[in-house]
């Protein structure tokens, strides 16, 4: 399940991208850390970049990071899961200008670095909008991935217009040299015109095999939705 890296035995790690920010990709995050806990592996994950974080006695929090940090089965402080939190729910390059914060890749990676290499089998790294979120004048969220070197889970929120979102992002996943290694469909409406038509389409075009479906669940409960996931492509057996 491990790999090593540089001597070092590291986790299984992937990359969790979205079509646009609110498809769902840190509730799809978190139901693929408790179907891997309930196959017995040992999971954890990095939220490295969250804006929209609230003011607590503990410092900023946000509900996404917190919400990995209970999914996954290691104990990790708040602040390797979510190095950087800022407080205005807006882009994370204009919150970081606000609060005087550079968002620096090389930084971010090692984090996720130390979080692979802390004694999971499975890390998950998870993005913050779209997959060319930028963190600065000339550096996206989508070079964290690359400077890693890991393969891609692409969540697609399906709704009107998730064809064209999905495949444009697939694109420009392999045009940047990744592997796309997974998509999951999330029915982020509770209805969509022709939904089956829809998914037939995007498992037909996308080059990836489908993880899951998730049905519309008013209540967000991530594992209910792990129900629905199959994490074969992605891992091995044991």
């Amino acid at each position: 399940m491990k790999i090593l890296m540089e001597g070092m035995s590291v986790a299984r790690t992937f990359f969790v991208a979205g079509t646009d920010t609110e498809v769902g990709k840190t509730y799809v995050t978190a139901a693929l850390l408790a179907r891997a806990a309930g196959q017995g592996l040992g999971t954890a994950a990095v939220k490295p970049v969250a804006s929209g974080c609230d003011c607590t006695h503990e410092g900023l929090r946000n509900a996404d990071a917190l919400m990995l940090q209970e999914a996954m089965t290691l104990e990790l402080p708040y602040q390797q899961v979510n190095p950087v939190a800022l407080e205005p729910a807006i882009a994370p390059h204009i919150a970081a200008h606000e609060a005087g914060v550079q968002l620096s890749v090389p930084r971010l990676a090692g984090v996720c670095r130390g979080v692979m290499a802390a004694g999971a089998d499975l890390v998950l790294i998870e993005g913050a909008g779209g997959w060319r979120t930028p963190l600065g004048p000339r550096a996206f969220l989508s070079d964290l991935p690359r400077e890693l070197n890991i393969p891609v889970i692409l969540v697609v929120g399906m709704q009107l217009g998730c064809i064209n979102h999905a495949l444009l992002t697939a694109e420009a996943i392999r045009r940047d040299g990744l592997q796309l290694a997974g998509w999951v469909a999330n029915f982020v409406c509770e209805s969509m015109a022709r939904p089956e038509e829809n998914l037939a389409t995007l498992q037909a075009l996308l080059p990836a095999p489908l993880l899951g479906a998730l049905p519309f669940d008013e209540e967000a409960d991530y594992r209910n939705a792990a129900e629905h996931l199959d994490l074969s492509p992605l891992l091995p057996p044991l």
